[in-house]
């Protein structure tokens, strides 16, 4: 069974809303994006000030030395727990396809090495609370995250270098109960954002988390 439904909503009736944080594109021909029914016909500059307004101070950061399919997906999921800035360390070039176009919307830096990403983390103060199954790692359910910190993703299969695992303050894993010894890092990024809103509840708006 297939689902018809189209997403968004078709042309603006005339007269058009006296609002510049309309685009008159949009307006004329339909707003079929991924955007909450808040934001339909808003341009991506206005929605990118918006969020702007209300970011939550925590980042994210993901090593990415061969080329990880699983970024567009972490920045994906940065996009909707409405995170601060995505870092992405090692290679510039990533497959996008993942994020389905939510990286219009997130602010993304790039960093060549670990060690000029650390510059950036020392700078502002930003703790690094690496995510992965490693020797001396606790359970994140045990854990209280700082409301500012950096949320540290390794690549698929190997993890977290041992570099970045040096910087972290702590290193939390997300506990599991079935046979196998890790969870997909995209599905992994989820749920730990997803548990720094749950622990800093006074920082989520109207619409939760």
């Amino acid at each position: 069974m297939t689902d018809d439904r189209e997403i968004g909503v078709g042309p603006h009736a005339k007269p058009w809303p006296a609002d510049e944080r309309l685009d008159s594109d949009l307006l004329a021909h339909g707003d079929r994006r991924n955007v909450t029914d808040e934001y339909r016909y808003w341009s991506r500059e206005a929605i990118v000030a918006d969020l702007d307004t209300r970011r939550h101070p925590f980042h994210v950061v993901i090593e990415n030395w061969q080329h990880d399919f699983n970024i567009g997906t972490i920045v994906r999921n940065a996009n909707a727990f409405l995170a601060h800035t995505v870092h992405i360390v090692g290679k510039r070039r990533w497959n996008r396809r993942g994020a389905m176009v939510t990286d219009r919307y997130q602010h993304i830096d790039h960093h060549e090495t670990v060690s000029s990403f650390l510059e950036y983390t020392t700078l502002h103060g930003l703790p690094l609370i690496g995510i992965d199954i490693v020797e001396g790692s606790s359970g994140i359910e045990t854990a209280l995250m700082p409301e500012r910190c950096v949320l540290a993703f390794g690549q698929e299969g190997p993890g977290l270098s041992s570099e970045m695992q040096d910087a972290c303050t702590e290193i939390l894993h997300i506990t599991q109960f079935g046979s196998t010894r890790s969870i997909n890092v995209g599905v992994a990024s989820g749920i730990a954002m997803y548990t720094w809103g749950i622990q800093h509840p006074s920082r989520l708006h109207s619409e939760g988390l």
